[in-house]
């Protein structure tokens, strides 16, 4: 975990924020890691684009997150991606799945149907996680910059 945020931490303009104790933000946020471009620094007012947990949450408990040894990154991906990676376009998702298996892409358990997909603990995966948060990167970056009129 910690060598794919130091590996989002070099793409140009990253900001990752990891919450932790004490901090400014809720302790349900402690330990995960939020993926932004943020040129300036300072955390946009938007989704990121990509997040790491470190923990199951409330309404997402179906992956099993809390043991030490696992963690799951979340990326936002384009719709051929998607489908490319689960199997299924992100508008026909069965109403439930496995979404406990390590180093395999599967659909968000939550966010899914908005195109968001996972992997928990990522080994032989790790190179097209890293392939694909480079993409929502660069995504990010070009939405900022048309934003800002350039």
């Amino acid at each position: 975990m910690d060598e794919l945020i130091a590996e989002v931490r070099t793409f140009e303009g990253s900001l990752v924020v990891v919450p932790a104790r004490g901090g400014e933000f809720p302790e349900i946020a402690w330990g995960d890691a939020f993926m932004y471009y943020a040129p300036d620094g300072v955390m946009p007012r938007e989704q990121p684009y990509g997040t790491i947990i470190v923990k199951d949450y409330p309404d997402d408990d179906r992956s099993g997150l809390d043991y030490p040894t696992r963690w799951r990154v979340n990326i936002r991906v384009d719709d051929e991606s998607f489908e490319r990676l689960v199997g299924l376009p992100r508008r026909q998702l069965p109403d439930t799945w496995d979404v406990s298996a390590t180093d395999t892409f599967f659909a968000h358990p939550v966010y899914g149907s908005l195109g968001w997909v996972c992997v928990i603990s990522p080994d032989s995966t790790g190179g097209e996680v890293v392939d694909l948060l480079r993409l929502g990167h660069d995504k990010a970056r070009r939405h900022a910059r048309r934003g800002a009129g350039g």
